[in-house]
């Protein structure tokens, strides 16, 4: 059984680090927890938000997000974050730069995009980022999945990996969430799909064994 992790947008404009951006509740604590998941991975994977300061869905004010938008790839209105040569694009200190990762995606750097999840460009679904092509040529059948933010990014990644037939393992100390009644939806959804839920290294664990149990 190959196994892969995947750290999505663990990135300081997600946290404290960037207070003006969209800082999640202890988003700048999951370092050792994706260090965790990776060190029980073959392989390490990890995204990055890349956007325009001009992208079509930026708003100035905090208060104005979460707006729907009548736009193909773009659906709410966001707070201007993870701007290449700013702060808030950088990963959390203490993760490894994006080349050493064994496969990276940048996603949103058109104005007119807006993906959550790291496997597609487009909120359709239909223009891959070569994530899920790259953990299948290697042989991967199980992903164990985290980082910022647990209820849109991480979940729509777990998601996107699920529904490409792959074991997906959600390692909640890895994860934070903008809002904990967005963090319960988008778990329930995780698990009507088939994606487990791990809440401490014990569970990871026990949830890996039992999956060489039965894919080998």
């Amino acid at each position: 059984m190959k196994i892969a992790s995947f750290d999505v947008d663990a990135q300081n404009g997600f946290t404290c680090n960037a207070p003006d951006e969209l800082p999640v509740p202890g988003g700048h604590e999951i370092v050792p927890a994706l260090q965790a998941m990776a060190q029980r991975a073959d392989l390490r994977l990890g995204s990055k938000d890349a956007h325009p300061r001009n992208a079509v869905w930026v708003v100035a004010e905090h208060a104005q997000m979460l707006q729907p938008l009548d736009l193909p790839n773009a659906d709410l209105t966001w707070v201007s974050h993870c701007v290449p040569g700013t702060p808030g694009f950088e990963l959390l200190p203490g993760l490894p730069a994006p080349i050493d990762y064994d496969y990276f995606v940048w996603k949103g750097v058109e104005p007119d995009l807006h993906p959550y999840g790291a496997c597609y460009h487009d909120l359709a679904e239909r223009r891959s980022t070569g994530a899920i092509e790259y953990l299948k040529a290697h042989g991967v059948s199980v992903v164990i999945v985290g980082g910022l933010a647990l209820d849109y990014c991480v979940s729509t990644t777990a998601r996107q990996l699920r529904d490409a037939g792959l074991q997906v393992l959600l390692y909640l100390p890895a994860c934070r969430g903008l809002s904990a009644a967005g963090c319960d939806s988008a778990c329930e959804a995780m698990v009507a799909c088939g994606i487990r839920l791990c809440a401490d290294e014990n569970a990871l664990d026990q949830t890996l064994n039992e999956l060489r149990e039965t894919l080998q």
